[in-house]
Parts: C-alpha cells; sequence; structure tokens
C-alpha cells in the first residue's frame, strides 16, 4: 500500500513537471503584462491633476521602482521562511486580498494637487490608489521562478530564462499601450480589461500553487547550502541595477526637455531597459555580452553629445541617439549583472538586491537630482557612472587608476577653461570649439584606456554643454514641471523664456543701435499686434463693446497681458510657480510690471482653479498648448463644459494650437461641434519679417455660441473649422498618437 501511494505521488508529481514549461510561462508573462499595463494607464489617469507634466512619469517611476523593491523583499522573505508549497498558498491569499481593491482607479481625497510637496503628494496618490496590488504582481516573478526552480524540471537549474518571459511582457504591454489599447479603447474598457486579466492570473497562480504542493521532492538547494554573496557582490548587484535604473528616469526627462514631451515617448525608454532583460538574460544572449562592452564608449559618446549644438537641431537623430545609445549602456549593465548571477538558491536575494538598485537609481534621477541640479546633469553623470562599472576599469586599485589617469587631465583642465570662459565665446567661435570638443573625446575614447574614456566624456558632458552659438544664458530653474531657461540671442536685442526647446515667450529689450528700450514693451512671438490671438481679443471686444473680465490659461513671460485696456479685470491660471517668478521680476521681462501689475495670477490647474471661480468671463484665452507635452484634460468635452458654464453669454473662447508635435485642429474641431459651438481657425506666418524680427507663426482657434459673438473675424482670413466627423476628446478617451500622426502627415 505504501508502495502504491509512493508511485501515485510520483505520477502526480511527473504530470506536474510536465506541465510547468507551459503554466509558469504564462503566469510569468501576464504578472509582468499587467504590472506594466498599469504603469501608463494609471499615470494617465494622474495627468489631469498635474497639468499633463512629464515629471508625473519620472515620480511614477519611482514609485514603480520602490514598490518593486517591497514586492521582491516580500518575495525573499516567503522564499526563506516558508517551503515553496506554503508560500504559493500565502502569495495566493495576497493576490486575492488585493484583488478587493478593484477596479483601479484614483483614490478619494486626491481630487486637488496642493502646490508645494508634489513629489510627495503624487508618491502617496500611487500608494493608497495602486500599492496594494501593484507589489502583489511585483512578488509574482521572482515567487514564480523559485517554485519552477523546487519543481523538479529538467530546466529547474536555470530559473533566470524566465525572467526574459516576465520582461518581455512588461515590454508587449508598454509598446501596445501607446500604439493599440489607448487609440483604440476607452480608459474605463481598460480598466474593465485590467481586472479581467489579474481574476485570470489568480487562475494561473492557483494551478501553480497546486503544481508546487505535489513537487514533494524539491531540487532546489536551500539557501543555507550555498555561500552567501560578498559585500562586493551586493555592491555590483545595486550598481548595476541602478544606472540603468535611474537613466531611464534621465532619458525621459532629457528627451521631455529637449525634444518632445509628448506621453507616448514616455514609455520607449522603459520598453528599451526591458528588452535588455529579454535580450541578454539567457545563456545564448541575443548579442555576445563582449561585443557589447566593445560598443559601450562609442554609445556613451553619442549620447552625451546630443547636448551639442552639433546634432541639436535634428530632433530626430537626436532621439535616435538617445534611445540606440540607452539600450547598449542598459545592454552592458544587464550583461554584467547576468555574469555576476548567484546560484538558483539566492535567486530572491539577487531579485532583492537588483530591484534596491533599481529604486535607488530612480529616486536619485527621479527625485534627488531636480531639487540639486537646475539642469538635466543627472544624466550624463550616469553615463559616466556606467564606464566606470565595467569590468577591467580598477584593475590594480584606486590608486593604479588615477595614475593612468594623468594624461586625461589635461583635456579636463581644458574645458574646465571653455565653461568658464563660455560667455565671452562669439557665436562664429562657439560651433568650431564644440565640434573640436567632440573629436577629441571621441579621439579619447579609441585610446581604449578606461581613464581616458571617462574625461574624455567629461570634456564633451560638462564643456559642450555650456556652448550655444545661438543665445547667451541669463537664468536657469528647474521645477516638478521641466527646466526653464531665460535667454538673450547673440545680439543682445531679445530676452526669451524657453521650456526645453518652446519658446513661451520673448521681450525686445535692447534697440539694434544697443540703447535699452523703455515704456510699454511691445508684444512678440505668437502674441505680436496683428497676428492671430491680436485679432480674435479684438474681435471680442468690439462684438461685446468692452471687456469686463478676461481669463487666461498659461502664463509665459505675461506677453498677454499687454493686450489689456484699461477697465479691464483680467486674470491669468499658471501651473508653475518657477513661471511666475520669472514673469513678475522685471529684471527678466517687463510686460507684467509695465503693463499689468495689479493683474491677478492663480496657480493650480486652470481645469480645477478656472471652473473653481465664481466669475464669468467675457473671453477666456487658453494658451497651454504650444509646449509639446500638452495638458490634454484641457481640451476635452468636460473642460469646455466647464469653460462654457463661467463664459458669458456672448463670450468667446481663444485657443491657442501652435505645435510642432501634434495637430490640434481636428481634436478642436470636433470638441467644439459636440458643444455646439461655432468655430473658426487661423494659420498666419507674420509678414515682412527680417533679421531682428521676432514674431512667431500662430495657429489659432476660436469659439462662440453664435457667430455674430465674432463681429467680423471670419472675414478677415479665418476658416470655418469642419470637424470631419471626428470623436471628440474625453476624459475618457483621447487618441494623442493621432493628432502626432495628423502632424506628421500634414507638414
Amino acid at each position: 500500500m505504501h508502495f502504491d501511494d509512493q508511485m501515485d505521488s510520483q505520477i502526480a508529481f511527473a504530470r506536474a513537471v510536465r506541465f510547468a514549461p507551459v503554466v509558469y510561462p504564462a503566469a510569468l508573462f501576464l504578472s509582468a503584462l499587467l504590472l506594466f499595463a498599469i504603469q501608463p494607464m494609471f499615470a494617465k489617469m494622474v495627468l489631469p491633476r498635474l497639468g499633463g507634466a512629464a515629471a508625473i512619469w519620472s515620480v511614477a517611476m519611482v514609485f514603480f521602482q520602490s514598490a518593486l523593491l517591497l514586492g521582491y523583499a516580500y518575495a525573499h522573505l516567503l522564499g526563506r521562511m516558508l517551503s515553496p508549497s506554503r508560500s504559493a498558498l500565502v502569495h495566493l491569499g495576497f493576490l486575492a486580498i488585493a484583488a478587493a481593491t478593484l477596479p483601479i482607479g484614483i483614490a478619494h481625497g486626491f481630487e486637488a494637487a496642493p502646490q508645494d510637496r508634489l513629489e510627495l503628494w503624487l508618491l502617496t496618490l500611487f500608494a493608497v490608489s495602486i500599492g496594494l496590488p501593484f507589489v502583489a504582481l511585483a512578488a509574482t516573478a521572482p515567487l514564480l521562478q523559485n517554485w519552477f526552480a523546487a519543481s523538479g524540471h529538467p530546466h529547474a537549474a536555470n530559473p533566470y530564462l524566465l525572467y526574459a518571459a516576465s520582461n518581455l511582457g512588461s515590454f508587449v504591454a508598454l509598446m501596445t499601450y501607446p500604439f493599440i489599447v489607448e487609440p483604440l479603447s476607452t480608459l474605463q474598457t481598460q480598466i474593465q480589461m485590467w481586472s479581467f486579466g489579474y481574476f485570470l492570473l489568480l487562475l494561473l497562480i492557483a494551478t501553480a500553487a497546486i503544481m508546487v504542493g505535489r513537487a514533494s521532492k524539491p531540487s532546489i538547494n536551500r539557501p543555507g547550502a550555498v555561500a552567501a554573496p560578498t559585500i562586493a557582490d551586493r555592491t555590483m548587484w545595486t550598481v548595476l541595477a541602478a544606472i540603468p535604473a535611474g537613466l531611464v528616469v534621465a532619458v525621459t526627462a532629457a528627451i521631455s526637455v529637449d525634444l518632445a514631451a509628448a506621453p507616448f515617448l514616455w514609455v520607449l525608454p522603459l520598453s528599451l531597459y526591458l528588452l535588455t532583460f529579454v535580450a541578454i538574460f539567457r545563456d545564448n544572449a541575443w548579442v555576445a555580452h563582449e561585443r557589447v562592452l566593445k560598443l559601450m564608449p562609442f554609445a556613451a559618446v553619442a549620447l552625451v553629445a546630443t547636448v551639442s549644438t552639433v546634432v541639436r537641431p535634428y530632433l530626430s537623430i537626436v532621439l535616435l541617439m538617445h534611445l540606440a545609445s540607452f539600450l547598449v549602456i542598459a545592454l552592458a549593465c544587464h550583461g554584467e549583472l547576468y555574469r555576476r548571477r548567484p546560484n538558483p538558491a539566492r535567486l530572491t536575494e539577487f531579485y532583492l538586491w537588483t530591484s534596491f538598485g533599481g529604486a535607488v537609481g530612480g529616486i536619485f534621477a527621479g527625485l534627488i537630482a531636480p531639487h540639486i541640479f537646475d539642469g538635466v546633469a543627472e544624466y550624463p553623470i550616469l553615463v559616466l557612472a556606467a564606464l566606470l562599472a565595467m569590468p577591467g576599469v580598477f584593475e590594480g586599485g584606486a590608486t593604479h587608476f588615477l595614475r593612468r589617469s594623468g594624461p586625461s587631465l589635461v583635456p579636463a583642465a581644458l574645458a574646465a577653461g571653455v565653461m568658464w570662459f563660455h560667455f565671452r565665446i562669439p557665436a562664429n567661435a562657439a560651433l568650431p570649439i564644440d565640434i573640436a570638443l567632440i573629436v577629441l573625446a571621441g579621439a579619447m575614447v579609441l585610446v581604449r584606456r578606461q581613464p581616458a574614456m571617462f574625461f574624455g566624456l567629461a570634456v564633451l558632458a560638462f564643456a559642450i554643454g555650456k556652448l550655444d552659438p545661438l543665445f547667451a544664458p541669463i537664468k536657469q530653474v528647474r521645477s516638478f514641471f521641466g527646466v526653464h531657461r531665460v535667454l538673450e540671442d547673440r545680439s543682445g536685442q531679445f530676452r526669451l523664456l524657453m521650456h526645453g526647446t518652446t519658446v513661451h515667450g520673448a521681450e525686445r529689450v535692447r534697440n539694434a543701435d544697443g540703447t535699452p528700450v523703455t515704456g510699454r514693451p511691445e508684444p512678440t512671438t505668437y502674441y505680436y499686434v496683428g497676428g492671430p490671438i491680436s485679432d480674435a481679443i479684438a474681435a471680442a471686444r468690439r462684438a461685446q463693446g468692452r471687456l469686463t473680465r478676461v481669463a487666461a490659461v498659461g502664463l509665459g513671460t505675461g506677453s498677454l497681458a499687454c493686450h489689456r485696456q484699461d477697465g479691464e479685470e483680467w486674470t491669468f491660471f499658471e501651473l508653475d510657480p518657477h513661471v511666475v517668478r520669472i514673469a513678475r521680476d522685471p529684471a527678466l521681462f517687463r510686460f507684467l510690471s509695465e503693463c499689468g501689475p495689479d493683474i491677478r495670477i492663480v496657480l493650480g490647474d486652470a481645469r480645477l482653479t478656472l471652473t473653481a471661480s465664481a466669475k464669468r468671463y467675457d473671453l477666456i484665452v487658453l494658451d497651454a498648448f504650444s509646449s509639446d507635452a500638452i495638458p490634454v484634460h484641457l481640451l476635452t468635452r468636460e473642460a469646455f463644459a466647464a469653460y462654457l458654464s463661467h463664459l458669458t453669454t456672448h463670450g468667446v473662447i481663444v485657443l491657442h494650437i501652435s505645435n510642432r508635435h501634434m495637430a490640434l485642429r481636428g481634436p478642436a474641431a470636433a470638441v467644439g461641434a459636440a458643444e455646439g459651438l461655432v468655430a473658426f481657425v487661423k494659420a498666419q506666418i507674420p509678414p515682412a519679417m527680417t533679421d531682428d524680427d521676432i514674431r512667431a507663426p500662430a495657429d489659432v482657434v476660436v469659439f462662440a455660441r453664435n457667430e455674430k459673438d465674432l463681429d467680423d473675424l471670419p472675414t478677415q482670413g479665418w476658416t470655418r473649422l469642419d470637424p470631419n466627423s471626428r470623436v471628440a476628446w474625453t476624459d475618457d478617451y483621447a487618441n494623442i498618437l493621432g493628432a502626432v500622426l495628423d502632424a506628421k502627415l500634414h507638414r
């Protein structure tokens, strides 16, 4: 009888093992898919709370990496304290408890963001809203690999293979969201599908738990039977995980500042980051680790060179350099991480330390760096750290490293000199010096001496970043909402406010002969007299006889204030306190001090602050869409319904939609038609522009309940806007990718 029971047990065990290669990868793939699908989906829910700021994604990354660390710590404790069968039952219970918090949504009490400590508020919002299911899902991957190692399957000796399946699920989730899921489904549908996937995962985990319970003779070694990793091992696991995790945030910030803060681009660095695990966490890697190490110095040169004026004007090339070079560096770091992996008995500890490194890298790049640097300095710092973490750098010790670095100190000193005197470099000299420094750094990399690589890239990162043949820096500040730079053109006539590569206003401060401009400043860029915005304001004023109250969303330099006339009450609604400080400082810009020193400025997201106002306005100017990171929630049906409730009977809405990366006429036409408004559009290039002219082409839409409220504007070159049967954007659905593709097609 005892023999029969033993035979039955062995048969059951064999059957369980046979299905392990199907159940475990399927569960890992689905858990990773859900884990990373929730990231862009929930970040999209949060965007309206903070004006669509790109930094939301950076802080979200910090939360995701920290929650991943908690999940891995929980998995490590289960693996150390309980047998695989018991840990499977405990984890199944945890997943069931987390299921009680579904469907996912923003927790009560987080309807409006505070004016300060936004990062802490966001982290709390994420933790309260999705913390429990996220941690439960994060712990699933290491636990499943631990159970598979105990299954007795022939491949159980290398459970790290399953890590590739996990990251493949993550990659699929991130790449399908902006290109398939978001354009084709509403947010509510996405939430329902995610919940369905979660309950399907529960069934797979229950199946895996049954299989683990039948594995009566686990083949995995207990941790105590394997030598513990050294402090050096754990340190390198942490460092090699921290660098690419920090670079994910830093590259995203750089793309947002220097290229475009379009949300569909945010997932690209994270997707490539996950793809490197799929490619390298295997014995037969897609690319040999030795080849990646040889490519890495050149990738680092290309990555840091993106700050150069040589390549900066070519946006597609800059984006390609950012992503391709980051891919190589992440492959190098993760290849080293896989090479240093421990025995499977130490699997959960290994993942615990790597997740700790991920959290450290994310916290540095997402929380610390924005408060200690006025630019995206964490980017080149992490690139240089990656070079130092590669094998062979410190062979012979730190003293030997410094001794070999001696020859490289000469160009480093040269770079310091260039940085010190960069204000004095004439425009025609900056570009040649820029090129010379790139050639110098590239030559040092070709020397193949690691210290030369390090200091050569230091030259490139810190010297080239200070050279600009077009503008001289006046002031630079970094806030939660991005990097704001006050610059002067090399002629000294104009002062500009820039966010990344987007101009948010400019003022003529000196005449052509060098004398200071005095008196009331003249609006420039999009706001020049005779431009579409100016004409729309004037038409609304003529139609109504006078404007009593005007609301302007988006402050910039305060240029619009100089369109105000006596007796009119204007209110600006601005998201970023740093922009308010810049606009109010007469030493930087004089629009507010000269044209509206008494103008009221309301801080906060305009969707909340304007609609919370008890006043009604004769004119609402929406000027928050010229940046690359458009606040979608200000262009939905719900938003326009709120504007109309605060618009007088004959009031007019002016929408400024000039944008390099998105075509917004279609969404504007659709929302206007859905709310029963007439809409006219005009795109105007300033006539008779000269070399010292800083007027800019403007694309503007005006809305009114009745065409008569626009006076004679429709006869002045404005065209009625046809919605073309488009679906209006709502808080539940917005096709961002469609707007991007339309811009590419009609350029």
